[in-house]
């Protein structure tokens, strides 16, 4: 399924007329800014693309980082390209997350009238639309109850925070700290609806192997690796990962095995592991056939499913005599998952708080003064936590 097939949707931001009418205190209804890193649309949004990554000192901290970052992005641009080229020449994120986003919308209207119209803002980190566009169209259509959402479900410094630390500089570069005011939706990993989207995704992928081979599909989870210095400050990531694989196999209706690896490390620094790549050869050495991947931490197709898994590691999976090799599907605009995406951000409503409890709790080694800021405006305000700005900081 592509973004195209999706059924239409009623357009965001109009709502069902039902229920309780609108909330007079938000005339605008109520934006919803869904954060990722993005991905490069075109082949010539490559180069820009990775020069803004390895820039980005809250992703990855290099020695003389504005030399050594440039000369890895020029240097990798030209082979990042043709592994775009090889999945039809650019990023399917942009187009996921705006399906994803109208389907949310449309079933908040629905769910949350009082809230409503929900309209959605894609905001992403390294390519278009950035946090600025997400901000500027939100204000243009007259929004001034505004959601920061992230589309990472496990809460980690460097995605979920690197976004909206980015989200509130863009409010001081736009002009608008006090344009909004805003709430966080900042880590989903163990909800209900997410856990059993992922869980059904599973199933649906061992149903790629023939009755008899079933039982002995390892179920290998993969997510994105960080770099053990990012892991070293006390980053939440490798908890809230393994939170998620928890929930996922108690949800699931089979008993396959299952491991935890990492992928997608580059640049000159340590990373978390154990890799992706390398637990894929130790267990072709004992003779595993049949291995099911799932990518836990992507919650659409992007470089890091259609490229890395399903060629890279495809290949080498094959070659090392692993033919039952396989991807579970995403989880794209699966309508379980669309409901559960609403879910998060109705039941984030009705509870009326302005993030999770966890998101104040700084790692006990950070260095980044702006990390875990709010905004001046916040939709709740609690004695318990100052609203300083991190725009200003």
């Amino acid at each position: 399924m592509t973004p195209a097939d999706v059924l239409p949707f009623a357009r965001a931001g109009q709502p069902q007329q039902r229920g309780q009418a609108a909330d007079a205190r938000y005339p605008g209804g109520t934006g919803i800014v869904m954060m990722n890193l993005g991905g490069p649309a075109t082949l010539d949004e490559v180069e820009p693309f990775l020069l803004r990554l390895f820039a980005d000192r809250e992703i990855i901290q290099l020695p003389f980082q504005s030399m050594l970052g440039k000369f890895i992005a020029t240097r990798r641009a030209p082979k990042v390209k043709k592994l775009y080229d090889a999945i039809g020449g650019g990023s399917p994120i942009l187009g996921w997350t705006e399906a994803q986003g109208r389907a949310m919308c449309e079933r908040l209207d629905a769910l949350s009238p009082e809230s409503a119209p929900h309209r959605f803002y894609v905001s992403f980190r390294y390519t278009t639309p950035f946090a600025d566009d997400a901000v500027q169209a939100m204000h243009a259509d007259g929004v001034t109850r505004a959601i920061a959402f992230t589309q990472y479900p496990q809460w980690s410094c460097s995605t979920t925070g690197s976004s909206l630390n980015d989200l509130w500089r863009a409010l001081a570069r736009t002009g608008l700290e006090d344009a909004f005011t805003w709430s966080i939706i900042d880590r989903w990993g163990e909800h209900e609806g997410f856990v059993s989207s992922m869980a059904r995704a599973i199933e649906d992928g061992l149903q790629q192997y023939a009755p008899s081979e079933r039982d002995d599909v390892l179920v290998m989870f993969s997510a994105h690796s960080l770099p053990l210095s990012v892991i070293d400050r006390g980053d939440s990531y490798p908890a809230e990962i393994a939170a998620s694989v928890s929930r996922v196999v108690q949800s699931l209706q089979v008993s396959n095995p299952h491991m935890l690896a990492f992928q997608s490390s580059v640049g000159p620094v340590k990373w978390l592991g154990p890799s992706t790549e390398t637990m894929i050869r130790q267990l072709a050495a004992r003779g595993q056939k049949n291995v099911l991947v799932v990518p836990i931490a992507f919650t659409s197709d992007h470089i890091e499913t259609l490229s890395e898994i399903d060629i890279e590691y495809a290949e080498l999976a094959h070659s090392l005599g692993m033919h039952g090799f396989r991807r579970s599907p995403s989880l794209n605009a699966r309508p379980e998952f669309l409901d559960a995406l609403a879910d998060i951000v109705a039941t984030h409503l009705a509870a009326a708080k302005p993030y999770s409890p966890q998101y104040r709790q700084n790692c006990p080694g950070c260095t980044n003064a702006a990390c875990r800021g709010v905004p001046s405006r916040m939709a709740v305000h609690a004695e318990a936590h100052p609203m300083e700005s991190a725009a200003r900081g």
